[in-house]
């Protein structure tokens, strides 16, 4: 996945920012599995009382803050931790689209964008096979690329099915937890 929730411009991070604005960890309580809970009331008490102490501690411990609860998020994924990444790193054109959806109430926009992609990329791949099905049967090399061309239509199609519908693993779907990281 592209990066976002590990980024300084990510929502764990703006969560993090609401609840050091409004000194309610629930804010971004939400983002950490329950078992981190206490890890992470313990680390914004001392955030807390850091601030205090000037801009440039203020700086210093809010990073500090948001670096845990990025961490303890991952954690609540089973990823690793690998840093906060800087803003403005590319999220690719989904997420935006689906965080927009999620704002608005209205997930149309986003829905449509990710089915027309779906419907190009297998269009292509059924006209790619249907051209290389007709190859001689003397050249093997042809033959070949038909069936690599098969494969990527066939086991493509089913790949994308099983992760649609939670049979290959890991997503949101039927209850089990969708990760935010890198893939």
């Amino acid at each position: 996945m592209p990066p976002h929730c590990d980024t300084r411009d990510g929502p764990v991070v703006k969560a993090a920012i609401k609840a050091l604005e409004t000194e309610n960890l629930n804010y971004v309580l939400i983002w950490v599995p329950k078992e981190s809970e206490k890890e992470l009331k313990g680390i914004f008490e001392k955030t807390l009382r850091a601030r205090k102490a000037g801009k440039d501690a203020k700086d210093v411990v809010d990073d500090w803050f948001f670096e845990n609860t990025i961490r303890l998020h991952r954690a609540g994924e089973g990823a690793p931790y690998t840093g906060m990444k800087p803003a403005g790193l590319s999220e690719g054109p989904v997420v935006p689209r689906a965080e927009k959806a999620i704002e608005t109430g209205e997930p149309k926009e986003s829905i449509e964008f990710i089915l027309k992609i779906v419907e190009d990329d297998l269009t292509h791949r059924f006209h790619d096979v249907m051209e290389k099905k007709k190859y001689d049967v003397n050249d093997v090399a042809a033959g070949r690329e038909f069936i690599e061309a098969f494969i990527g239509w066939v086991v493509y199609s089913h790949h994308l099915y099983m992760s649609v519908t939670n049979a290959g693993g890991h997503g949101e779907q039927h209850g089990e937890k969708a990760g935010c990281g890198h893939h």
